[in-house]
């Protein structure tokens, strides 16, 4: 890791050409390690893929239930599995964000 980030530090403009392949090399083998020993699992409910992508975009609650047109209560209650979604939620969520094609593409 010490020889990526010293590479890395020269900056992408001064580095060899033979020093570009052995930092991809390194970076490829450095991710693959990473993928091997920590594994995040994908979220498997729908109140888990929210919440990862509120993450991905920095959003709190109260924001993305703004975003969605619907009041903090009723999406914190969805969130929490205290309340089913129901139709408006779901049209809400899909039309705020293409998570149905996340959601699907999880569970195949």
């Amino acid at each position: 890791m010490g020889e990526i980030l010293g590479l890395m530090n020269k900056g992408e403009h001064r580095i060899s050409k033979t020093e570009s392949v052995k930092l991809r090399a390194m970076t490829i083998a450095a991710q693959a390690y990473e993928y091997s020993m920590y594994k995040i699992p994908q979220p498997s409910t729908l109140g888990g893929i929210i919440e990862l992508k509120m993450y991905e975009r920095k959003l709190k609650q109260k924001d993305m239930a703004k975003l969605m047109g619907l009041s903090e209560s009723k999406f914190s209650q969805i969130l929490s599995g205290k309340r089913s979604p129901d139709i408006s939620f779901l049209k809400a969520l899909t039309k705020s964000w293409a998570l149905t094609h996340h959601f699907y593409s999880t569970r195949v």
